[in-house]
């Protein structure tokens, strides 16, 4: 299948969407949409086209400060209102975004691009966390016990951390952001929140539909910026604000952790990842064709999970090509809005030269293409999704994270070697496992290094799983129980009981 190279037309509900979110106005602070206190904006674009879908407020220090206070002006009510009460204002807000699905996939095609089946499928992952943290708000951590020399009783608690200062990504702009506010507001925090210059519209129509639900003017606040370092500084240098969660790069992770030392400010990191896929020679082939389709190419591969190096067994390492190769020339690739899209384009210029080199850079050192999507468009940041064969073991492509639609094999006979090769590298999100032998899978997962592991599927996660990774990939955990526990403080009090 080819894509057109005519510019990307987007739908009309899409402009109507996005006129009603006043961009110009777009930094959501106290309640309201307000423009930048510069008078600043910086235009958003539709990555399949190039053509400009938004002049938006660009947010700087000043506009920081004022979420800030805002932030801090509700914090003490929001925290005093009863768990179930800040539960049904979440769970109202998971049945108005599930209500209103298609015009919010539709949007976050227009500005991440992304096909409108994965655009929908995010949009009720997004609206999951809702649904998961309204049933964990009243469920607080807490403990009750006679002390070991006796005379005393300790009460143990669990107090809102304070303001949190949320930074999210492009690539997924509405699950990144639920999955930090849902948490926090189920906690008893209130939140300002940086969403990506890339993707700013989506954050806007999650704050609103949480407004609609009932969460009080001030609690959630919104400031977008094309200076994230200026927001986020002044963000980190605020005593008001008592924790940091960071979705995004591992380099932009280190220099955030630094910053928040200064203050010991409470952070939660969710980094890079480099996840292998390991496809063993007892593996059912076309279960691990399956898997494999939806680890590497959910998003377009631009997923922090997504798998990035398959080590197959070189007993099935000719069929597996064969079949995964099929399915990815099958793909269909280009805009979200035309019919049959499974695969978009990447976010920008940058991300596709960067993918074009680590390509170019396998091929010069023997890898081959053996099966590629057909594309023929000259419009859009497109790359087509492709298959690499003869990869060494050391390429960039598998050192580091393609973030793009490419799929590089290493074959593997020894054990011990794929292990090796499997934690050499200094990320350890995610990694994906297919064995027709249960113990030997769940015995390799055990040793790998990886906060997460698909056993025989290719999806990992979960709003009621703990959500994050080892060394360089991050620090703590979203989502399940321990989504709440990273947004509070445990309190004693020991009561004299003589």
């Amino acid at each position: 299948m080819t894509i057109t190279t005519d510019p990307t037309t987007v739908p009309a509900e899409v402009v109507e969407t996005i006129a009603a979110l006043d961009p110009e106005r777009g930094l959501h602070i106290g309640g309201r949409g307000v423009a930048a206190a510069s008078g600043r904006t910086f235009e958003v674009h539709d990555p399949a086209s190039g053509s400009v879908l938004a002049t938006v407020a660009d947010g700087a220090a000043a506009d920081a400060t004022a979420a800030v206070d805002a932030a801090d002006a509700t914090f003490a009510a929001w925290a005093a209102t009863p768990p179930r009460q800040r539960g049904e204002a979440l769970r109202r807000a998971f049945e108005l975004m599930v209500a209103r699905a298609e015009p919010l996939a539709a949007l976050i095609s227009a500005e991440n691009g992304k096909s409108l089946a994965d655009a929908r499928a995010e949009v009720a992952y997004a609206a999951e966390f809702f649904r998961w943290f309204s049933e964990e708000a009243v469920r607080p951590d807490g403990g009750y016990a006679e002390s070991p020399a006796g005379g005393t009783r300790t009460i143990v608690t669990a107090r809102p951390v304070g303001v949190a200062a949320l930074v999210t990504p492009w690539n997924f702009p509405a699950a990144m952001a639920t999955r930090k506010i849902a948490p926090a507001l189920a906690a008893g925090c209130t939140v300002v929140l940086k969403p990506a210059a890339e993707t700013p519209l989506t954050a806007n129509a999650v704050v609103r539909i949480l407004e609609e639900a009932g969460v009080p003017a001030g609690v959630v606040n919104v400031v977008h910026s094309t200076d994230p370092g200026d927001v986020v500084g002044t963000w980190l240098a605020d005593p008001r604000v008592r924790k940091l969660s960071f979705t995004g790069s591992t380099g932009v992770g280190r220099h955030l952790l630094g910053q928040a030392a200064d203050r010991v400010v409470s952070s939660s990191m969710e980094l890079g990842g480099n996840a292998p896929f390991v496809v063993a020679a007892d593996a059912d082939v076309d279960a691990a064709v399956t898997g494999a389709m939806i680890a590497k190419f959910r998003n377009g591969g631009q997923a922090c999970t997504a798998a990035n190096r398959f080590y197959v067994h070189a007993d099935v390492a000719a069929e597996f090509v064969d079949r995964f190769g099929a399915a990815i020339e099958a793909l269909v690739v280009g805009s979200a809005f035309e019919p049959g899209t499974a695969i978009g384009p990447l976010i920008s210029a940058k991300a596709l030269d960067g993918l074009r080199a680590k390509v170019e850079d396998a091929l010069s050192r023997g890898a081959r293409v053996s099966h590629q999507a057909s594309y023929d468009g000259t419009v859009g940041h497109f790359f087509p999704p492709t298959l690499l064969v003869d990869v060494p073991a050391d390429a960039e492509l598998v050192c580091t994270e393609a973030f793009g639609p490419v799929a590089p094999v290493v074959t593997w006979t020894d054990e011990a070697d794929l292990l090796r090769q499997v934690n050499g590298s200094e990320l350890g999100l995610a990694a994906y496992v297919y064995s027709g032998d249960l113990r030997w899978a769940l015995r390799l997962a055990e040793r790998m290094d990886a906060g997460m592991v698909g056993v025989n599927r290719g999806v990992v996660s979960d709003p009621a799983a703990p959500f994050g990774g080892v060394k360089q990939s991050g620090v703590g955990r979203e989502g399940a129980r321990e989504g709440v526990r990273a947004f509070t403080e445990t309190q004693y009090f020991s009561v004299d009981w003589s």
